[in-house]
């Protein structure tokens, strides 16, 4: 049974790459179907949890969370973030033997994160941990509040201006222990009980907006930069080159069997419960 609405609640995280898919809707560029569009901006594991209780009709999620929201969301096949031989990264003040991570305190942006998810398969055990907000692990680590830090966003390209060491990159970790696949990161998921049609209209009026940016990208970057904390233009523009590409317009074949190998051996490894075959909608 579909919900009627109107009022349709878009969130994403407050940095360069969502906010360049979003823009063509927040500009108004891109054809709603009638509803009326509000925009939502918190840091992904808050999101995470927001979608746990299915508070949001469109929201951006990590891939790690969509194992246990495969029941009230389905994914978009558009708007990924991946990993394509680059990714999340580990950063401490001294040099580290990446087999030591497993006896420090890592700071991380969250454990419904694929980032975490990640680190956990890398690691192959549990570890000591401290959640802390994503734009604030940088300076966590460096104050020595923590032995290390999870770094996602553009954290990625500004680590060393705090003196800090790259330990290990996981997109890089991932890409040559799975014959070149991309780590798959975050997706947007489209609430099921909107009904297909509405879930089908959606998708498309994302889908616009991601290849409006990509075609108007000089202006959909300028609008980006706002959320950029402080990265330069060209940082800025690194940084969603790297997490808004061709696979953010669809996932493809091989987008998807990313998906389903990342969270195929999160439930071998015990960390994720198994869900059925990943839908994405039509």
């Amino acid at each position: 049974m579909s919900v009627l609405t109107r009022r349709i609640r878009i969130g994403h995280s407050p940095d360069p790459d969502d906010a360049f898919m979003y823009y063509a809707m927040a500009r108004s560029l891109v054809e709603t179907g009638g509803h009326e569009i509000e925009q939502v901006l918190e840091d992904i594991e808050s999101l995470n949890r927001r979608a746990l209780a299915g508070e949001l009709e469109v929201t951006a999620v990590s891939i790690h969370a969509y194992a246990h929201l495969a029941d009230r969301y389905a994914l978009m096949p558009c708007g990924a973030s991946m990993g394509d031989g680059y990714g999340p990264i580990v950063v401490a003040r001294e040099p580290l033997d990446p087999s030591r991570l497993a006896g420090e305190t890592i700071a991380i942006p969250g454990t419904l994160t694929s980032a975490y998810l990640a680190l956990r398969l890398f690691l192959r055990t549990a570890f000591p941990y401290v959640v802390v907000p994503f734009d604030r692990i940088l300076e966590t680590v460096a104050s020595g509040q923590a032995a290390a830090g999870l770094v996602i966003h553009e954290g990625q390209l500004t680590y060393d201006v705090l003196g800090l060491r790259k330990i290990v990159d996981l997109g890089t970790w991932w890409g040559e222990t799975h014959r070149g696949l991309p780590l798959p990161l975050g997706g947007n998921a489209v609430r099921r009980d909107l009904g297909e049609e509405t879930m089908r209209a959606l998708t498309r009026m994302y889908r616009a907006s991601i290849a409006y940016a990509l075609d108007h990208r000089a202006e959909a970057l300028s609008y980006a930069r706002a959320f950029g904390r402080g990265l330069s233009d060209r940082l800025s523009d690194r940084f969603v080159g790297m997490y808004v590409n061709e696979l953010t317009l669809d996932y493809g074949e091989r987008g998807r069997r990313a998906v389903r190998t990342f969270l195929d051996e999160g439930v071998a490894a015990g960390l994720v419960p198994r869900i059925g075959p990943v839908d994405f909608v039509a």
